[in-house]
C-alpha cells in the first residue's frame, strides 16, 4: 500500500494558507488605510465647518443687538450697523449647492460622527491584520 507522503501534503496546503493570508493581509490593510484616511479628512473638516457655521449664525444676531442698543446714542452709527445687518446673507447659493449655517453646523457635526465611526472601523481593520 503506497501512502501519500505527508510532506507534499503539508507544503500544498502551506502554500494555500499563505496565499489566502497574504490576500486578507492585503485587504484589511486596505480598508484600514481608507477608513483612517477618511477619519483624518473628516477631522480636519468638521471644526472649520462648525466654526464658520456658528460664526455665521451668530454675527446677524451680534450685529442686531448692537443696532438695537445704538439705536439711541447715533443715528448715523444706527444706518449704518443696519446696513451691514441688512447685506449679510441668510445662505449662499454655490455651484448647485445651498449653504446655510444651520446646514454648516450640521455638516460639521455629521463629519464628527463620521471621523469617529471612522476611527471605530479602523481599529477594527488593524485588529483584524
Amino acid at each position: 500500500m503506497d501512502r501519500p507522503t505527508r510532506t507534499t501534503d503539508w507544503t500544498g496546503r502551506l502554500r494555500d494558507q499563505s496565499a489566502t493570508t497574504l490576500l486578507r493581509l492585503g485587504l484589511w490593510s486596505l480598508m484600514h488605510v481608507l477608513f483612517y484616511f477618511l477619519q483624518q479628512v473628516a477631522e480636519l473638516l468638521a471644526p472649520l465647518l462648525l466654526v464658520v457655521g456658528v460664526g455665521w449664525w451668530a454675527l446677524p444676531r451680534v450685529v442686531g443687538a448692537i443696532t438695537t442698543q445704538t439705536a439711541d446714542a447715533d443715528s448715523q452709527t444706527h444706518d449704518i450697523l443696519n446696513t451691514i445687518s441688512g447685506t449679510i446673507p441668510a445662505g449662499l447659493h454655490l455651484a448647485g449647492y445651498w449653504i446655510t449655517p444651520g446646514g454648516l453646523i450640521f455638516d460639521g457635526l455629521l463629519l464628527m460622527a463620521l471621523a469617529a465611526v471612522g476611527a471605530t472601523l479602523s481599529a477594527l481593520a488593524a485588529r483584524g491584520m
